[in-house]
């Protein structure tokens, strides 16, 4: 079913695969957020609500490792909506790998004693209704979003996505720097826009870590006109 969806939405494009999954998850979760459009990527980017999301998990293959913790902060209106900021630690089958926990620190009993992924996931789909997701190498929440969503509804999240690593790709190579190793993690970029260092990996902090990120960076394209010179800066100019 996830890849059957893929398909189509590079076959036919992702609003009529949202509207064909609302349908036929009517009912769900999934269905119901499916229902909500997601702004169009002419819109100005403050007049779109973006959500800041980070996962903290158990690996990096979303087949076979699991969701350990999910954070999210909202981002409307061209600012950062801090009473609607959440992290939920996720139940976590069988032993937290060592590795891991010592990333993220969730030990063995809090992951025993957190909600199932189940009763997680309908509140993050709620909070991402009619909202663009923002994440640092958005590829990995794409990833376990997706995986968690076939688990779970039998259909992917498919919705776009801002990178802000990729925008700050590109932002450094529009005016000339070299990229080198390490330059476009988190802390490395926050760091370019003397933005303040948090600890890392816990899931609300990179996500309210990765909002921030986003704003300076949409300050400094206004400031230096977006990517073609001009400064209406649109949500075109910031999806990956």
């Amino acid at each position: 079913m996830v890849f059957a969806a893929r398909w189509l939405q590079a076959l036919i494009g992702p609003d009529l695969v949202r509207w064909g999954l609302a349908a036929r998850h009517r009912g769900t979760p999934l269905g119901d957020y499916y229902r909500v459009d997601t702004p169009t990527i002419r819109e100005p980017w403050d007049e779109v609500g973006f959500l800041a999301v980070d996962l903290e998990t158990t690996g990096l293959d979303p087949r076979a490792d699991a969701i350990a913790s999910i954070g999210w902060v909202p981002v409307t209106g061209g600012g950062i909506v801090l009473a609607e900021a959440r992290r939920h630690l996720v139940k976590v089958s069988g032993p937290m790998p060592e590795s891991s926990a010592v990333l993220h620190g969730i030990l063995d009993d809090q992951a025993e004693a957190a909600p199932d992924l189940a009763d997680v996931m309908p509140e993050f789909l709620q909070a991402l209704k009619g909202r663009v997701p923002v994440a640092h190498h958005a590829a990995s929440e794409r990833g376990f979003l997706d995986a968690a969503c076939g688990r779970l509804y039998g259909a992917p999240l498919v919705v776009p996505y801002v990178d802000t690593l990729a925008l700050e790709g590109r932002l450094r190579q529009r005016r000339g720097e070299v990229l080198t190793p390490g330059s476009l993690r988190l802390d490395a970029c926050r760091q370019r826009y003397n933005l303040p260092r948090y600890r890392a990996h816990d899931a609300l902090v990179d996500a309210l870590a990765c909002a921030e990120l986003l704003l300076a960076q949409v300050a400094h394209m206004n400031k230096a006109g977006r990517m073609d010179g001009s400064h209406a800066i649109r949500l075109e100019h910031l999806l990956t």
